[in-house]
């Protein structure tokens, strides 16, 4: 059985060509609305006279509760199905970054900042449930891809949009506009995926591998520490590139927009190149352990690699090395959530990378709030930059020595422990049947 035919029998589903668009496009929505606060910092700072280190604690307040709430999203999609998850999630978000336009000080952003955070942890748990679902293992690299090309979209337009906003309009005025502009995504989503959400609502009481199997697993600690190692620099980047581009190295929001969405939007056109070249390797007879470990490993240690540029370099030598982080990004990214699908499989997929994203996007809380504070107390970036050099390190021996091999887990296995070996594979052949719709 095909996955985008895990809805059998329900004639009306959505194709798997329609739900990755949707999807990209709504993670493409859920960080140009999480960066606009990145790229309005300048602004931000000096009209509310923000120290540095309040600009990181408004950084790090998005993800107190992303981070645990992607967690709960698993569980809240088990429940309720991740179709109708999707559309609670950005209709939250989206009110979050309206209502930002109207905050009157720390405190309100701080509390908005919050709300975000909340809405947005759902996306990745629900896009994971989705695409195991729906697509193939041999194509969940370009899948991935797609959605990650999403990602470094928004920021990359939202930097240039919103520089460009900021210059005329001020930053209220953008919060307002992107929020309001994000909730037409739900036009769609609700009209192309109603009957398949009805039938899936019809399946919830399937069981999934409980929390405590996943957490016993070394697999699921090696990608979430993989991903955290990846976040922490992609997390730090996001957050502090425009004020380090504009306070630093002396650019003009203009010029400030221009240099960092070209950051991102290499990011984005290198994604769904390794993405396709991912499938294609796969499909040529690699193993996915082959494919996603080679990406992983070299995207890690090119990262490791710029951010130490960025730190010894001289002005020209950092940029250049943002400009090369675009290839650790477009390797390593798509790869991160492709590994935790085909580890976990369709049933358990929610629920991994709830746990993985949400664990590994800790760093989202960590990267901003000791960036400020470095930069605080030492007056430069350059031990920021090192710091995450040292993290990727430590991401890299996880993916080597703790994940080891990427292959589907068998979830009718005896329940494992930490120090089991990895679980046999399991085969489409021998993989449990999804039950039809009725």
């Amino acid at each position: 059985m095909k996955p985008d035919k895990v809805l059998a029998g329900a004639h009306k589903a959505p194709g798997s060509g329609m739900i990755v668009g949707l999807l990209a496009l709504a993670l493409f929505i859920n960080y140009l609305d999480r960066g606009n606060l990145a790229t309005a910092a300048p602004l931000i700072k000096d009209q509310m006279r923000l120290t540095n280190t309040q600009i990181g604690a408004l950084g790090s307040a998005f993800f107190f509760v992303y981070a645990p709430g992607q967690v709960m999203a698993g569980w809240v999609i088990a429940r309720l199905n991740p179709y109708r998850t999707m559309a609670f999630s950005l209709a939250l978000w989206s009110l979050a970054t309206m209502l930002s336009g109207l905050a009157s000080g720390f405190a309100a952003l701080l509390a908005l900042r919050l709300l975000l955070g909340l809405g947005e942890s759902a996306s990745w748990p629900a896009t994971s449930k989705l695409l195991a679902q729906h697509i193939a293992p041999e194509k969940l690299g370009s899948a991935n891809a797609a959605i990650l090309a999403g990602i470094y979209l928004g920021p990359a337009l939202g930097t240039v949009l919103g520089a460009a906003f900021l210059a005329r309009f001020g930053w209220r005025p953008m919060f307002v506009v992107f929020g309001g502009g994000s909730l037409l995504w739900l036009i769609p989503w609700l009209s192309g995926t109603r009957h398949a959400s009805t039938a899936a609502s019809a399946q919830i009481h399937r069981r999934e591998p409980p929390y405590r199997d996943l957490l016993c697993r070394r697999q699921l600690w090696g990608t979430t520490i993989g991903t955290f190692a990846g976040n922490y620099t992609w997390f730090l980047l996001i957050t502090w590139l425009p004020l380090y581009l504009v306070k630093v190295q002396g650019l003009s929001l203009p010029v400030m927009g221009e240099l960092a969405g070209l950051v991102y939007l290499l990011s984005s056109g290198l994604s769904l190149l390794f993405g396709r070249l991912s499938d294609v390797w796969m499909r040529a007879g690699a193993t996915s352990h082959r494919v996603r470990m080679t990406m992983v490993c070299t995207g890690t240690v090119i990262g490791i690699g710029t951010m130490l540029a960025c730190a010894l370099g001289s002005a020209p030598v950092a940029i250049a090395g943002l400009l090369v982080f675009a290839f650790a990004n477009g390797l390593c990214g798509f790869n991160f959530y492709a590994i935790g699908q085909t580890l976990s499989g369709p049933h358990a997929a929610a629920r991994w990378v709830g746990l993985q994203n949400g664990i590994g996007t800790l760093s989202g809380v960590v990267a901003p709030l000791v960036t400020g504070m470095i930069v605080d107390r030492t007056g430069s970036f350059s031990l920021a930059f090192v710091s995450a050099a040292v993290v990727g390190v430590a991401g890299l021996l996880a993916w080597i020595f703790l994940v080891r091999r990427i292959e589907p887990i068998d979830w009718t296995a005896v329940q494992p422990t930490f120090s089991s070996p990895v679980a046999p594979a399991m085969s489409a052949q021998t993989a449990p049947p999804v039950p039809p719709q009725r």
